[in-house]
């Protein structure tokens, strides 16, 4: 029994937590960069203030997530996001295929509460920054509604992933809120007064059917007139969640203070939208639906956009430009929403995409006022166009993965933010997270210490691409096709595809590259082929006399012919795709990026892949073979396909496939690392979109590794991962490591031969 006299005041219960780093907002962003910095040995503290983890992308609002792989819609090839964000979506996808917004949930409090190195303090809200001087912080206080509890929270080092900036606002850094004039930064994009200051929250809702009669009662507050709504016929019974993004509303308020008024406005259209579709007469089968779920905090796009050392601009987005000090990237188009949200006239977004993936700069995420500061997620340093693509849940989390690293860095050799900008540091930054297998476009890993680079390697075979065999589905030419094929620099090599003609006609084929190397928009026309055919089937001689000056990717594309079916192939290889010029809604494609106004954007083509089961490569005979999929790929700093495979690949008939590292005398090993093909062109979205599988078919599934007596040292099952760390207990001394591949039966993976994407020992 507790029983204490009546007293004039009492003070709440007061903890203090000390750590090395503190991060503030447990979304996308904050869990990312606090993994990263504690597997890095650095401790960690992460302050929510709700009660799960995930932010936008949690079971509160279930956005899902994405980044620039844009639902597979837009030019960029194999750029889903690497580290901890792809670690977090493939074990979504092997528990969660059906996209469970609640799973996900439990996946991210897993991966938290696993790393010994985090304190995690959920449903604690920090409300005062304490500083030691002008310009830097010395603790944070915060609060625990359920446990009524208060906490003194100190570091030198803080990071504010807290979508609104709570931190950096607070402790005065320089921070924007609303749009850039055109002028500043000279963006011919910067926005119209329908696109203006700011994006909106949304509100979603998930529906069910009960099989039965369900009547509907619409609350008091919900929006009586739907027709207010310009985009109400757009409404329907199928879709629900986030497939109606579109319900936006606070454009034109303060949506970090009107935060509630934009709740209740939401609330009232999301009732409204279900009080047509149940009992306006026009949606029957609506007739045996119920509301499961409606969101009860809004999911917020825009408020402070906090300034570092550099400014994300538009510039940087579409001319692609680099920075030295590179420590991520993004692709998302840049997509920017009328003020007015679902009240506008205007459609519901405005995207314009890049032609490939640019770099985002360290000095973007960190304050220009504020020492010791770092900023992750979506108030990082960027104009509010640049902004309109840096803000997606994907590229934020990647951000906060070098926010970690770099948090690490400056915890381990006590440094502040800043110092890190120095050319040596920032190497040591990037290559510590290209270690983790976060990609950084354009760079490679070159580890010293890494005892694979001094092995002589050995396979028991290597992928010869000479044939894509016509053994899959005979598909018509309704809409352009193309082959992505990766050649070294020379001539161009003689093709033969097989085609099936119902009447003579003459097929157009064209051989084309990007104007960039490391880009896939296929941009750049070297040769067209003009093919007479006959009726019936029939091999298609391709006889090109073009040459590549660089290695980089061709597309072998067949433009649309109605008369003119392609045999595809079943087939797949990894860094070995094939692309279509059709259309996706959702991220603006048609086809074809045409801006009618010069805003500062690029007029191309879209060629992207189908999801899978479709998406089969273009049956294809190749005079002479590709031979790019060499056991050399595993050493080359590069972790996944960009201008060449980068890979080694088995041969097809390899019934077991085994890579060897040899060094002349024994070797102690205490690590190793594998990278493995998870198709980084596979978006991976958390909720709503059901995936074909659970497991990449490009993954292999299980392996064993051997020493130099043959003797199984380490054997893995059930893998779907990427990366794969095998520590070993006590360091092993051998001369040789052999690597075992086993490719399961997995239905499509049968027609997958194994590969291996980077090896590395300590």
């Amino acid at each position: 029994m507790i029983r204490e006299q009546a007293t004039d005041k009492r003070p709440l219960k007061t903890v203090r937590h000390d750590a090395d780093l503190l991060v503030v907002g447990g979304g996308l962003s904050g869990v990312c960069c606090a993994i990263t910095a504690a597997r890095a040995g650095t401790t960690v503290i992460l302050v929510q203030d709700r009660p799960v983890l995930g932010g936008n992308s949690s079971s509160e609002v279930r956005l899902w997530v994405l980044g620039a792989t844009s639902h597979m819609g837009n030019n960029n090839r194999w750029a889903r996001e690497g580290g901890v964000i792809d670690e977090l979506l493939l074990e979504n996808l092997y528990r969660n295929p059906e996209g469970n917004p609640l799973i996900f949930d439990t996946i991210l409090l897993e991966k938290v509460v696993l790393e010994p190195n985090i304190k995690l303090l959920l449903n604690t809200a920090v409300y005062e920054v304490e500083k030691a001087d002008a310009e830097t912080i010395s603790g944070l206080k915060a609060f625990c509604s359920q446990n009524s509890t208060s906490y003194e929270l100190v570091a030198p080092l803080f990071c504010d992933a807290s979508g609104d900036g709570i931190v950096g606002f607070q402790a005065g850094a320089a921070f924007r809120m609303g749009a850039e004039s055109r002028e500043e930064f000279g963006e011919k994009f910067a926005p119209t007064a329908e696109y203006g200051e700011l994006l909106g929250h949304s509100l979603y809702f998930y529906t069910k059917d009960t099989g039965r009669p369900v009547r509907f009662v619409p609350p008091a507050y919900a929006l009586d007139d739907i027709t207010k709504i310009p985009r109400y016929k757009r409404f329907n019974a199928q879709e629900y969640g986030c497939q109606l993004w579109w319900i936006e509303y606070g454009g034109r308020l303060d949506t970090v203070h009107d935060t509630e008024t934009i709740k209740w406005e939401l609330w009232k259209v999301v009732y409204g939208v279900w009080h047509h579709i149940k009992n306006s007469g026009l949606f029957p089968e609506a007739e045996t639906m119920t509301l499961e779920w409606v969101g009860q905090i809004p999911g917020k796009r825009e408020s402070r956009r906090f300034e570092g050392d550099y400014m994300l601009t538009q510039q940087d987005i579409v001319e692609q430009r680099t920075h030295s000090d590179a420590v991520a990237f993004g692709g998302w188009s840049i997509d920017l929403h009328p003020a007015d949200g679902i009240f506008s006239e205007k459609p519901g977004c405005n995207q314009w995409h890049s032609k490939g993936l640019y770099q985002i700069p360290y000095r973007c995420l960190y304050s220009r006022n504020i020492r010791n500061l770092f900023l992750a997620g979506r108030i990082i340093s960027a104009s509010h166009v640049a902004f309109g693509s840096s803000r997606v849940m994907a590229t934020g989390a990647h951000v906060a993965q070098a926010v970690g690293m770099a948090a690490s860095v400056c915890s381990r050799e006590g440094l502040i933010p800043r110092d890190l900008t120095d050319p040596t540091r920032i190497t040591t930054v990037q290559q510590e997270l290209l270690k983790t297998g976060h990609h950084i476009p354009g760079l490679y890993l070159n580890d010293k210490n890494d005892l694979a680079r001094q092995a002589t390697l050995t396979a028991s075979s290597e992928f010869v691409l000479t044939e894509l065999p016509p053994n899959g589905p005979l598909q018509p030419l309704t809409y352009s096709s193309a082959q992505m094929l990766p050649l070294p620099a020379g001539p161009i090599p003689q093709m033969t595809a097989f085609a099936t003609i119902d009447q003579p006609t003459t097929l157009t084929v064209e051989l084309r590259r990007s104007s960039k190397s490391f880009n896939h928009t296929p941009d750049v026309t070297m040769e067209t082929l003009t093919i007479p055919l006959l009726k019936g089937e029939q091999d298609v001689v391709l006889l090109f006399n073009s040459q590549l000056n660089e290695s980089g990717y061709v597309f072998v594309m067949f433009m649309k012919n109605e008369h003119v079916q392609l045999q595809y192939s079943q087939l797949r290889v990894t860094g070995v795709l094939s692309v279509f010029n059709k259309i996706n809604p959702a991220v603006s494609n048609y086809g074809k990026q045409e801006p009618t106004d010069d805003i500062g954007v690029d007029t191309f083509e879209f060629w992207c892949p189908e999801r899978r089961p479709a998406g089969q490569n273009i049956a294809l005979r190749i005079q002479s073979g590709i031979q790019l999929f060499s056991p050399a790929n595993v050493i080359n700093g590069v972790q996944r396909p960009t201008n060449q495979p980068n890979g080694w690949v088995a041969a097809t008939d390899d019934a077991n496939p085994t890579l060897t590292l040899s060094w002349l005398s024994p070797q102690r090993i205490s690590r190793v690392e594998l990278r493995f093909d998870t198709d980084f062109d596979h978006p991976l979205e958390t909720v709503i979109m059901i995936h074909p599988e659970t497991v990449s078919p490009f993954c292999v599934p299980e392996y064993i590794v051997c020493n130099d007596r043959q003797k199984r040292i380490f054997h893995q099952t059930d893998n779907h991962q990427t990366s794969n760390t095998i520590r070993f207990e006590q360091p092993i001394t051998t001369s040789h490591l052999t690597i075992h591949l086993k490719k399961n039966g997995m239905g499509q993976a049968d027609f997958v031969p194994a590969s291996l994407m980077e090896v590395r020992c300590y």
